[in-house]
């Protein structure tokens, strides 16, 4: 008997959804700041054993749009409330989840949903418990568990109640294939995190980076990415004092990149300005927002 299914984690900006899916799969597929809004994109993790496959889906944080490129953000949630299997609501010890439509779009009676209260190495142990019982008592059918995806604290009780759940199917990827995502994607990742790292403000938010050119030989890997800027003041510092504060950038990410490829890699970055590149749809298709 061979269980696969497609396991979406929902939830608000900056509550550990792409720490848990690293830590399902023990390897960093999503990128992880600080910060709100890192993840823009749905990345698809696959974990794979002989008798099961489970897809999982980190999705961006759920938000009030306020330009074009949130609102096709906003679009990678809808999808993945209608394709779940198995459904994981990750929030806080101190968070409210008030988003009415979405729990109310979970409440299906077929559809099996997980409650992770993460980051609980922050909380008190009675906190925790009340947390707890809060949720198992708005949702009796719900299983609710207390975790910290970033000490690993409970995941394994986690995966062991998802391959209980996992329908009976054959595998929908190939057993060797990790994500659905291409190796550029995962280098653009790469260096749009170490921008959010090194800078705050408007200018991690305004950036878009693309692997213009990825040229492989038997002893080096060439990458240039070109990093796309909304205003020039933004280029300015995105550069910084002759060019100092891109080259932090560019060795953090040239490191990361050849632990992630296990080759040696020579990186270049570029910044361009492309003026309202948030709010253009044929910029936004071109960037992968918007399916073409």
């Amino acid at each position: 008997m061979h269980k696969s299914g497609f396991v979406n984690i929902i939830g608000n900006p900056n509550v550990g959804k792409s720490t848990l899916m690293n830590c399902f799969l023990g390897e960093k597929l999503s990128i992880v700041t600080p910060k709100a809004q890192t993840t823009r994109h749905r990345i698809i993790g696959i974990l794979n054993d002989e008798n099961y496959q489970v897809v999982f889906s980190d999705t961006p944080g759920i938000i009030n749009p306020k330009y074009r490129l949130q609102e096709q953000m906003i679009q990678f949630i809808k999808t993945a409330l209608e394709d779940a299997d198995i459904f994981i609501l990750i929030t806080e010890i101190h968070e409210t989840f008030e988003h009415k439509k979405i729990l109310e779009k979970l409440k299906k009676p077929e559809l099996p949903v997980i409650v992770l209260i993460n980051k609980i190495d922050l909380a008190k142990q009675d906190k925790v418990i009340k947390k707890s019982e809060e949720w198992k008592k708005q949702f009796p059918d719900w299983y609710v568990l207390p975790v910290s995806a970033l000490q690993g604290y409970n995941i394994m009780p986690v995966l062991d109640k998802i391959i209980e759940l996992l329908p009976e199917s054959p595998p929908y990827y190939p057993k060797d294939q990790v994500s659905d995502k291409p190796v550029r994607f995962f280098i653009s990742e790469t260096v749009r995190e170490k921008i959010l790292f090194n800078y705050n403000k408007e200018v991690p938010y305004s950036v878009e980076v693309a692997v213009e050119s990825y040229k492989e030989t038997d002893d080096i890997i060439r990458i240039r990415c070109i990093i796309y800027v909304a205003r020039e003041s933004q280029k300015a510092i995105l550069i910084g004092h002759q060019g100092k504060a891109l080259k932090i950038v560019g060795t953090q990410a040239r490191k990361e990149i050849e632990h992630f490829l296990g080759k040696q890699v020579f990186l270049e970055l570029h910044v361009k300005v492309s003026k309202n590149w948030r709010e253009d749809d044929i910029k936004l298709r071109n960037f992968g927002y918007i399916q073409k």
